[in-house]
């Protein structure tokens, strides 16, 4: 199958790279790179630099009967246009994150592939992190007792990157950025009903859109989670902290760098009390060696290409697309009542 790009941007440039890549690893279901289209002539030659054919008008993809997919990398707001004229012209449709800005857009954009028998799958690739997939075998295996909270950020120095990214019309803001990402992350993970949230929003470089955010979600059964993204950081905190009643985890970066320590013994015999500022501690000392043990993280890889192998397959009809519409428009909903308690600053009581 052959597919267009639709934005060579930053992501853009990457699909074109990965589906490259994709193509010589020889897979039973390819995807060639037709070409692409992008409104910036620079951009045009960039690709043509690359030996990329460049379409003058996304209406020459709509026409060209040997694309058969169409991958939309533009700006958050223009992906429902791209996406409608992509179903209207019988073209199955990768769009990148998110993939609407409210989730009756999301929903109108699934019914019009589905109604023309298209598929139509959301890039969500920080499925396969390294890091995501981690922790999730360390709740899997149970390596740290029962998980009762968990810590996700991600922290940058440099403000709301790009022009349109500021912009609340074009779908900027943080929490369409990663938010998006973080909390399809959390959902893949917790498989449990949502029964509260508290979210709250910053606006430390005083745009239109928030440039940071902070979400504690409780889940039934009692486990917090809480997802922090920040753009003002300069020093970093651990990517994930996992809090368990037979120990902790800590992924410090995309690195993998980390490890877990496990309790041995519940009562430290060996315990001794710490100087604490002004004063003495003996509750908040480390424990002693003797009464942990200290193990490397489980790493687990991502299989290669397994978001392109998925499109393929499902495309042909063998497999069903594993990023369903259902687990997209949950993290819609959950998206929409963060922003809720945002402006409200309440603690929103719901069943998600």
């Amino acid at each position: 199958m052959k597919i267009a790009i639709i934005g060579y941007g930053g992501m853009g440039n990457y699909h074109a790279m990965h589906l490259k890549a994709y193509e010589q690893s020889a897979p039973e279901d390819p995807l060639s790179l037709a070409g692409i289209y992008d409104i910036d002539p620079c951009r045009m030659d960039y690709a043509r630099e690359n030996g990329i054919r460049v379409y003058a008008s996304a209406e020459e993809i709509w026409q060209d009967s040997s694309v058969g997919a169409v991958l939309i990398a533009t700006p958050n707001d223009l992906h429902a246009p791209y996406a409608f004229a992509a179903a209207a012209a019988g073209k199955h449709i990768i769009s990148e994150k998110p993939i609407a800005m409210s989730s009756a857009e999301a929903q109108e954009m699934y019914a019009r592939a589905e109604a023309a028998g298209l598929i139509f799958e959301v890039h969500q690739n920080r499925r396969w992190d390294d890091d995501f997939l981690t922790v999730k075998n360390i709740l899997a295996r149970g390596d740290i007792g029962h998980v009762y909270r968990i810590e996700s950020r991600v922290l940058g120095a440099n403000g709301i990157p790009g022009a349109w990214r500021k912009e609340k019309a074009r779908g900027g803001g943080m929490m369409l950025d990663w938010g998006v990402h973080l909390i399809d992350q959390m959902l893949q993970m917790i498989d449990a009903p949502i029964e509260s949230l508290f979210c709250d929003y910053s606006y430390i470089y005083g745009e239109e859109v928030e440039d940071g955010f902070d979400l504690l979600v409780r889940f039934r059964g009692g486990i917090e989670y809480r997802i922090t993204v920040l753009t003002d950081c300069f020093r970093p905190l651990p990517r994930w902290q996992v809090y368990g009643t037979e120990g902790t985890a800590t992924v410090e970066d995309w690195e993998m760098r980390g490890g877990i320590t496990r309790v041995l013994e519940r009562e430290d015999k060996h315990l001794v009390g710490i100087r604490a500022g002004n004063g003495f501690t003996r509750t908040m000392a480390q424990r002693s060696s003797e009464s942990v043990e200290n193990l490397p993280l489980p790493i687990v890889h991502a299989e290669p290409f397994a978001f392109y192998k998925n499109f393929a397959a499902a495309a042909s009809g063998k497999q069903r697309p594993v990023i369903r519409k259902e687990e997209v428009l949950r993290v819609y909903r959950l998206m929409e009542e963060a922003a809720r308690s945002a402006a409200s600053g309440e603690v929103i009581r719901i069943k998600i």
